[in-house]
């Protein structure tokens, strides 16, 4: 995994914070300086923490796990959406469904429902209701949809989450964290890095950041899950040559 080049950060403006007057103190270590009243974040201490991050998100996925997203301000949703489904990971863009973490059974429960209707709808079950519950199934359908969207595929709790902006999302971030789920998570200059395991201090407003910084942790989810299609086939074709010498003696 190559290391990240603080020149890639400087051109995607990962380095500009919020105003002075917004700070929070704990991210003191991270601010180089101050320029025309706002926080500029010290990006050789990104660098380092982005690759930390990335490092334990790619052995996460080369495990097997799954790492869920949350984004759900309006700059980061698309960018999310872009980065994150390639990876086949779970992310989270509308809305935080409260609960979803602490209260999983709940959030399965009304997977199974959606599972459920688009069942009606391929055995036909669907064509025989009226214009009326079908209507009704349908926009509860959609409902669904809205606020489960990727997490549809989620059987068991995520192992990690990353999250965009902590200050906002800080429902999921304290559900993760009672539930001892390692969190990760873009911090800006107005946030407590300490509230995560893995903070990446880094501009969480703007779309151009949060995509750069993306498009280093979702490369490194990737690689982890090429590197563990790659083990499985060596370790099918180790089996079967084994298999071929015990077959040969016999």
């Amino acid at each position: 995994m190559a290391k990240t080049d603080y020149k890639d950060l400087l051109e995607a403006g990962v380095h500009f914070g919020h105003l002075k007057r917004k700070w929070h103190p704990k991210m003191a270590p991270y601010i180089f300086m101050e320029k025309n009243g706002i926080h500029i974040i010290d990006l050789h201490k990104t660098a380092v923490k982005l690759d930390d991050a990335a490092t334990a998100m790619k052995q996460i996925a080369k495990s097997g796990k799954k790492i869920l997203f949350v984004a759900t301000k309006k700059q980061a949703k698309e960018v999310v959406e872009k980065r994150v489904q390639p990876t086949a990971m779970p992310y989270v863009t509308e809305r935080w469904p409260g609960g979803m973490l602490t209260n999983f059974a709940t959030i399965r429960k009304a997977v199974r429902k959606m599972s459920s209707i688009d069942n009606m709808m391929k055995d036909g079950t669907f064509k025989v209701l009226s214009k009326r519950e079908r209507l009704q199934i349908t926009r509860q359908r959609a409902k669904l949809e809205r606020d489960l969207g990727s997490i549809s595929d989620l059987n068991r709790l995520p192992s990690a989450l990353f999250v965009v902006d902590i200050r906002k999302e800080h429902i999921a971030v304290a559900e993760a964290k009672k539930l001892n789920i390692p969190t990760f998570a873009i911090v800006d200059t107005n946030s407590n890095p300490g509230a995560v395991d893995f903070p990446i201090p880094a501009n969480d407003d703007a779309a151009k950041s949060i995509d750069k910084i993306l498009e280093i942790i979702t490369t490194a989810v990737s690689e982890g899950l090429e590197e563990r299609k790659n083990d499985k086939e060596k370790n099918k074709a180790a089996k079967s040559s084994a298999k071929t010498e015990e077959q040969e003696e016999a």
